[in-house]
């Protein structure tokens, strides 16, 4: 069975929530926009206080190229325009809506009747990326990268093929296991819309093994689709990190930064991503709502809910059965790549794929040893890289050694703090020297420019 070649862990997987159908989330009293939900140049608000807007309305335009324009997923009232606390902690702009009633734009087909290509013989690639782009279709695997860029390739470059991540192999999340349980025939229109986007004729879906359901359903419906492939994974973290997958999928290396995978032939795209670019082109419904796992050991109820973005998390917890009592701390996204929150008041985003509510035994740091020179998170490592050097160059802020290891090509999977027998935080201080180093390299860029 495929995987990728370099390094690897394995993770108890803790899928709680694996068996929970996707069930709609209960609509917000209050939705909070925040213009920061991608990577890019934040989105800009088009609407004012006191504006009266309904599901599907324009609140703010993209910023730029790398951008993403935000819709409001509730209708009601526009309340304000202020800084409000994100998942980071940090304040950012947002528009703030008060909820009143759940009326849609007229333009939003709200009906299930699949629609096919083949039924809309008008689209063609530049037609879809536009649909795609207005419609603030962004990675929903957790990168948050504007959809279109990717599906517009630089000079010079050609996508040969389009692979599915259907991977999900971080622990507890299950929500694109369910999306495929629930709608596969979506997705794999969504899959031929992205084949035709970027002019390509083969397509990949990678679904790890332990979703052997998922692989069975996702096999039968592409029998539909001949050029579709659909390719079981041999469970291993972090399989679903795009360089991962394309060497497991077709068996291709990606050249360390600023290379990316177009310059190998691959387009990667998110499963969820592609279940949006569906709804988006063939049913006019722009990025509103997406499936978040909700989930943890002490959890009443671990669910997949359908939630509209904005949604505060402490809501989302509540429909739940609420917050358990030993709860130590809570992740936005899984165990592994996740980051702990600071406040549940802040609200549901395009790149929300998880909620993790760790008890206080799990959520409790070990206190770091000294490092034993085992070299495992060398071993662990799927890039190849020295994770104990760079955390200690990072540590001493020795910049120039940093770079020079290349810091900017960790992927932030976490598998060398997992396997560290010493518990040393060493991606903690990997991620430091990586942002630091990359604020480094543009200066540097920006001056010569």
């Amino acid at each position: 069975m495929k995987t990728f070649h370099i390094g690897g862990v394995h993770p108890a997987e803790n899928k709680l929530s694996a068996g929970s159908p996707i069930r709609e989330a209960a609509l917000p009293k209050q939705a909070v926009f925040s213009m920061f939900q991608h990577i890019g140049a934040p989105a800009k608000p088009v609407v004012q206080k006191g504006d009266m807007v309904k599901v599907g309305t324009l609140l703010a335009e993209a910023g730029g190229f790398v951008s993403a324009p935000i819709y409001s997923s509730v209708s009601g009232k526009v309340n304000k325009i202020d800084a409000v606390l994100d998942a980071s902690g940090t304040r950012r702009m947002a528009i703030i809506v008060d909820v009143e009633g759940d009326e849609w734009e007229e333009s939003i087909d709200r009906s299930k009747d699949l629609v096919r290509l083949s039924d809309r013989p008008e689209l063609d690639a530049k037609s879809i990326v536009e649909k795609i782009k207005n419609a603030g279709i962004v990675g929903l695997g957790g990168a948050t990268f504007p959809c279109h860029v990717k599906l517009t390739p630089p000079p010079g470059c050609k996508a040969e093929c389009v692979i599915i991540n259907a991977v999900e192999c971080e622990p507890y999340l299950t929500a694109d296991h369910r999306l495929m349980l629930e709608h596969p025939d979506e997705i794999l229109v969504g899959v031929d819309l992205i084949m035709k986007a970027v002019n390509v004729t083969k397509g990949y879906v990678g679904i790890e093994n332990n979703k052997p359901d998922a692989i069975k359903l996702m096999t039968e419906k592409a029998k539909q689709y001949p050029n579709i492939e659909i390719v079981p994974l041999k469970v291993k973290y972090p399989q679903g990190g795009e360089k991962q997958l394309i060497d497991a999928v077709i068996g291709r290396q990606v050249p360390a930064p600023p290379a990316i995978p177009i310059n190998v032939g691959a387009v990667v795209q998110n499963v969820g991503t592609a279940y949006a670019i569906y709804e988006a082109v063939m049913k006019n419904k722009p990025l509103i709502d997406r499936i978040i796992t909700v989930t943890g050991k002490s959890v009443k109820n671990p669910s997949n809910l359908l939630a509209r973005l904005g949604t505060p998390f402490q809501q989302l917890i509540d429909e739940c059965g609420g917050l358990p009592e030993d709860t130590g701390k809570i992740i936005g996204g899984g165990p592994m790549m996740g980051k702990a929150l600071l406040s549940l008041d802040v609200p549901m985003t395009k790149g929300s794929s998880g909620l993790l509510l760790m008890n206080e035994k799990e959520a409790r740091r070990s206190e770091p040893q000294p490092c034993i020179r085992c070299a495992k998170c060398v071993s662990a490592c799927p890039m190849g890289l020295e994770p104990f050097l760079l955390s200690k160059v990072a540590a001493m802020e020795e910049w120039e050694m940093a770079e020079k290891n290349d810091i900017v090509s960790c992927i932030e999977c976490g598998s060398c703090q997992f396997t560290c027998p010493s518990k040393r935080p060493l991606l903690d201080m990997i991620r430091v020297g990586k942002t630091t180093v990359m604020g480094i390299i543009k200066s540097r860029a920006a001056a010569k420019s």
